[in-house]
C-alpha cells in the first residue's frame, strides 16, 4: 500500500508568505477534490489531507472511497515557544478539537497522541518553522517521537543528514539524552526510529512525489500497524529550490486563475501554456506556439483590470521579449506538462527571460548615467526591480532551503561529535567572486594562482567571474556570460559586467559553498554581497585597489571620489571579514570609518621558482640593443595613478648628471604615449606588456626596481623584483613599503622628485653595496612563496558565527 502522508489543501497555509503576499496571494488553491483526483492517478491507494489545524479538507472528501482524517498539528516547545510541526493520522473530529487545546504544549500533545494511539510522526525535523530551532529542541524530539519524516519539499541535503543521525543512534546515547533533559521515552527502543515519506505538497504539482510505502497493507489500520513495526519504505524524490519556486508560481497562478475567472480562457494559448506546466493540466488547443497566439491575447472583458502593478509593468516587455527571441520561443514550444523536470524547464525559462529583459535594461541604465538623463534612468532601474521582483520566488527558495542546511549541517556536527562532544571547525568550500580575471593586473593575477595551488593542494576553490567569450578556464574557475558590458573610458582595460544572478545564485547552492568572497566592489562583488545575504553565508571581501584615490589621479574630480569612498565604505561594511594587503591599508581603513575586529592583513606571497636571479640573461641586449649601464625597471600599469609623471620627471633630471642610466618600462596603459613622448631623447626602453619567462628573464637583467606609486595597497611587482635579485626603491605611502627590509632590500623614499633621484644616485654611486642588497632581497622574500602564503590565507576562512571574523 502506498500513501502521501503529507499533502495540503486550499484550506492549509502556504509556502514562502512574504513572497506571495508580494503577488497578491493569500492562500493556496488546491481544491480537497482535485487534490484526491490525482493522488489516486498518482498511484496512491489510499488518500489523506494534512492540512494545518484544520480537517476541513479532509471532510470534504470523506464521503470518497479509501480515504481516512489527518491534520498537521502546529506544537509549541512551552520554554521558548519553538514552533514543532507534528503529523497526525486517523483522527476523528472530537480528537481534533481535544488536539488544539494540547497543541500548546508539546509534552502535553505527544502524552495526549500515545493515550489516544493515533499514529504520529514529527514533520520535517530539521527544518525550523520559526527560526528557533536549535541542537537542544531536537535532542529532546528524539525522547518524545519514535516516527520521523523524510520530507519531499525540503533539500535532499538535509534528509540524508537526518538518515545518518537516525542510524548513529545508541542505547548509550539516548540513555545520555534522557539524564540530561530529565526526558524518558516512553516507547519500546527509543534508539531505534521509523520513517514516514510525505510530499508536502501545497500546489498540487508535487503530489506522491515522496510517499511511504508498507508492503502486504490493505487498510490504514494494517498501514500504520507496519509504520509502528518498521516495515515502512520512503520512494520517491526529496525537493531542490526549483520546486519550491515552481510551487510559489503555481499557486500564485491558481490565486490569479480564481480570481479572474482564467478557466474561460482556458482555449486560449497564453492561459493554456500556463495550465500546462503550473497546473499540469492537458491544453484544450494545440501547443502553445502553434500559431504564435499568445501575442494576440488580450481578454476583451477587463477580466485583467485587477492585476497587480507589478504584473502591469511586465506583461507588455515579457510578450515582446517571447516575439523577438526565437530561443525563448523554442524553450516555451518544447515545454511539456507533466514533464520529469518541469522545475528545471521553468526555471530555464523565468532566468531566460530574466536575462533579456535585464540585459537592455543595464544597457539603458549605463546610457543614463553616462548621458546623466535622470529620467532613463530611474525609467530602467523600476522595470529592473520589477523584474527582480518577478523572480523573487526563487530568491526566497534558495534563502529557505540555505538556512535548512546550515541548520542541519549544525545538528549533523553536534550528533557526530557524540552526547557531549563538540563539533569540528567546517571545512571551509569558498566561491570566489572577481570582476577582473582575464585582464593583466595585480587582482587577475593574484587570483590565477590561487586557483593553481587551491587546485594543487586540494581545496574546495572556485573564482567566479564573467567572460563575455565564453572560454573554459579549467578546473577552479566557473564563468557566466554576461547580460551586458560596461567599458571605463579612463581604464579601457578594465570592463564591467552584469552578471546572470539567477544562474550564479543556483551555481552556489549546488556547489555548497561555505563562504562567499568578493574579490571586487563592483557588480560581482554586489552579486556576491546577494548571493551571501540569500545563501546565509559568511561574505567575505578583499580591499585590493584604492580606487578613489585612482580616480583622483585620473580624473581630479573631488565629487566622485567622494562618492566612491562612500560607497566602498558601505560595501565593505556589509563583509563580515575584510582581508587587506598591508597595515597602512588597514589603517586608512579604519580611519574612514570601517570595524577595525572586521580587518585582517593577509599573507601575500610570490612565485620563488619563476622570478629568479638565475634568469638574468642576454634579453635586453637581443631585443631592445641594452647592455651596458645600470638598468632602472618599472613594471606595472603605465598609468598616472602610479605616479609615473614624477618617475618620468627624476629620469631626465637624472639622464642629465648620469647618462650611463637606463630606464626600461614594462606594461601599458593611459599615460604609455605619453610618457614616451615626455622621454624622448633619453635612454628610456619601452616594452609593452611582457609576460611568462620574458617578464622574469627583465627583472633579472636589470639592477634596481623603482615603483613611485603612492596608490598601491600591496605591489605584487615590489615582490616579483626582489624576488629576481633587485633592490627596490618605494614611496612612503601606501602598501609596498611593507614589502622590503629597509636599507637592506631596498629603500623607502618621500614620494618627491628630489627624494627618488637622490636614492637612486645613492645607490648607483656604490655597485658592491647594490649587488649585496640585491642579494639580501632574494633571502628576504624566500620566506614568502606563494604557496605558503596561499595556505595561510586560507586557514583564515572560518566559519563566521554571529557576525564574527575569523
Amino acid at each position: 500500500m502506498k500513501i502521501d502522508l503529507h499533502v495540503h489543501s486550499k484550506y492549509s497555509v502556504r509556502p514562502s508568505q512574504w513572497v506571495l503576499q508580494k503577488l497578491g496571494c493569500h492562500e493556496c488553491y488546491t481544491e480537497p477534490l482535485r487534490l484526491y483526483e490525482l493522488a489516486r492517478q498518482r498511484g496512491m491507494d489510499w488518500v489523506t489531507i494534512t492540512d494545518h489545524n484544520t480537517i476541513a479538507g479532509c471532510l470534504d472528501i470523506t464521503h470518497l472511497p479509501n480515504t481516512f482524517v489527518s491534520e498537521e498539528i502546529t506544537a509549541y516547545f512551552p520554554e521558548d515557544r519553538c514552533k514543532i510541526h507534528v503529523l497526525a493520522y486517523l483522527i476523528t473530529e472530537a480528537q481534533h478539537r481535544d488536539i488544539q487545546k494540547y497543541r500548546e504544549d508539546i509534552y502535553e500533545l505527544v502524552e495526549y497522541l500515545r493515550q489516544e494511539d493515533i499514529p504520529h510522526t514529527l514533520a520535517h525535523p530539521l527544518w525550523s518553522v520559526n527560526g528557533r530551532l536549535n541542537v537542544t529542541h531536537f535532542e529532546k524530539l528524539l525522547l518524545l517521537f519514535k516516527n520521523f519524516e523524510i520530507n519531499g519539499s525540503r533539500d535532499d541535503r538535509l534528509n540524508e543528514y537526518l538518515k545518518g543521525i537516525l542510524a548513529g543512534l545508541t542505547p548509550e546515547f539516548i540513555d545520555k539524552l534522557a539524564e540530561k533533559y530529565h526526558l524518558y521515552p516512553v516507547f519500546a527502543e527509543p534508539w531505534v526510529k521509523h520513517s514516514t515519506g510525505g510530499s508536502d505538497d501545497h500546489s498540487s504539482l508535487n503530489i506522491a512525489r515522496l510517499h511511504t510505502q508498507v508492503t502486504g497493507a490493505d487498510s490504514p489500520t494494517s498501514f500504520f500497524a507496519g509504520l509502528a513495526k518498521g516495515q515502512t519504505r520512503v520512494r520517491g524524490k526529496s525537493s531542490t529550490p526549483l520546486t519550491l519556486s515552481h510551487t510559489i508560481y503555481s499557486i500564485a497562478y491558481q490565486f490569479y486563475r480564481t480570481r479572474y475567472q482564467l478557466e474561460r480562457y482556458d482555449a486560449e494559448p497564453m492561459v493554456g501554456f500556463l495550465n500546462q506546466t503550473l497546473l499540469e493540466q492537458a491544453p484544450k488547443k494545440k501547443s502553445f506556439f502553434s500559431r504564435l497566439q499568445i501575442l494576440r491575447f488580450a481578454p476583451k472583458n477587463g477580466s485583467f483590470s485587477r492585476q497587480s502593478t507589478l504584473l502591469q509593468t511586465v506583461k507588455q516587455e515579457l510578450l515582446g521579449f517571447i516575439a523577438g527571441d526565437s530561443q525563448l520561443r523554442e524553450m516555451i514550444k518544447n515545454m511539456q506538462g507533466n514533464s520529469r523536470d518541469m522545475e528545471g524547464q521553468w526555471f530555464a525559462l523565468m532566468g531566460r527571460v530574466a536575462n533579456q529583459y535585464l540585459s537592455g535594461c543595464t544597457q539603458n541604465i549605463l546610457e543614463g548615467l553616462l548621458r546623466a538623463n535622470i529620467f532613463d534612468l530611474f525609467h530602467s532601474l523600476t522595470a529592473s526591480g520589477s523584474m527582480y521582483l518577478l523572480v523573487a520566488p526563487y530568491f526566497a527558495a534558495y534563502n529557505s532551503f540555505a538556512g535548512d542546511r546550515q541548520l542541519a549541517r549544525t545538528i549533523a556536527g553536534r550528533f557526530e561529535a557524540g552526547a557531549n562532544g563538540t563539533p569540528g571547525k567546517a571545512t571551509p568550500a569558498v566561491g570566489h567572486f572577481t570582476d577582473t580575471f582575464m585582464e593583466i593586473n595585480g587582482v587577475a593575477l593574484t587570483l590565477k594562482k590561487q586557483v593553481e595551488e587551491a587546485v594543487r593542494h586540494g581545496k574546495p576553490y572556485t573564482v567566479i567571474s564573467c567572460d563575455p567569450e565564453g572560454r573554459d578556464l579549467g578546473p577552479g574557475v566557473k564563468n557566466f556570460p554576461p547580460l551586458a558590458t560596461l567599458e571605463l573610458p579612463e581604464y579601457p582595460e578594465m570592463k564591467l559586467f552584469h552578471p546572470p544572478f539567477l544562474e550564479m545564485l543556483h551555481f552556489c547552492y549546488q556547489a555548497d559553498f561555505t563562504h562567499l568572497h568578493a574579490a571586487t566592489p563592483g557588480p560581482m562583488g554586489l552579486a556576491a554581497l546577494a548571493a551571501a545575504r540569500l545563501l546565509k553565508l559568511p561574505l567575505f571581501a578583499t580591499y585590493h585597489t584604492a580606487i578613489p584615490q585612482y580616480a583622483e589621479h585620473l580624473t581630479g574630480d573631488a565629487g566622485l571620489v567622494d562618492f566612491l569612498w562612500r560607497y566602498l565604505l558601505w560595501f565593505y561594511e556589509q563583509a563580515d571579514c575584510i582581508f587587506v594587503p598591508s597595515q597602512s591599508t588597514a589603517e586608512e581603513l579604519a580611519e574612514k570609518g570601517i570595524r577595525p575586529d572586521k580587518l585582517r592583513v593577509t599573507p601575500r606571497g610570490v612565485d620563488l621558482k619563476h622570478f629568479h636571479p638565475s634568469k638574468r640573461n642576454g634579453y635586453l641586449e637581443a631585443h631592445h640593443n641594452i647592455s651596458e649601464g645600470l638598468k632602472l625597471l618599472y613594471v606595472g600599469r603605465v598609468s598616472k595613478e602610479k605616479n609615473l609623471p614624477l618617475l618620468a620627471r627624476t629620469f631626465k633630471s637624472l639622464s642629465q648628471q648620469s647618462p650611463d642610466l637606463k630606464l626600461i618600462v614594462v606594461g601599458e596603459g593611459p599615460y604609455y604615449a605619453e610618457m614616451q613622448q615626455e622621454l624622448s631623447g633619453t635612454r628610456a626602453v619601452f616594452t609593452g606588456y611582457l609576460t611568462g619567462e620574458d617578464l622574469a628573464a627583465v627583472y633579472a637583467s636589470c639592477d634596481l626596481f623603482l615603483f613611485p606609486s603612492t596608490t598601491d595597497t600591496f605591489g605584487n611587482v615590489v615582490l616579483e623584483a626582489q624576488a629576481s635579485g633587485l633592490p627596490v626603491i618605494v614611496s612612503d605611502v601606501g602598501g609596498p613599503q611593507e614589502n622590503l627590509i629597509p636599507g637592506e632590500t631596498g629603500l623607502v623614499v618621500p614620494a618627491t622628485e628630489e627624494s627618488l633621484g637622490r636614492a637612486v644616485l645613492e645607490l648607483a654611486a656604490n655597485p658592491l653595496n647594490l649587488r649585496e642588497m640585491g642579494r639580501a632581497a632574494r633571502r628576504y622574500v624566500e620566506s614568502r612563496a606563494f604557496a605558503d602564503a596561499f595556505l595561510a590565507t586560507w586557514e583564515m576562512y572560518g566559519v563566521a558565527e554571529n557576525g564574527e571574523c575569523y
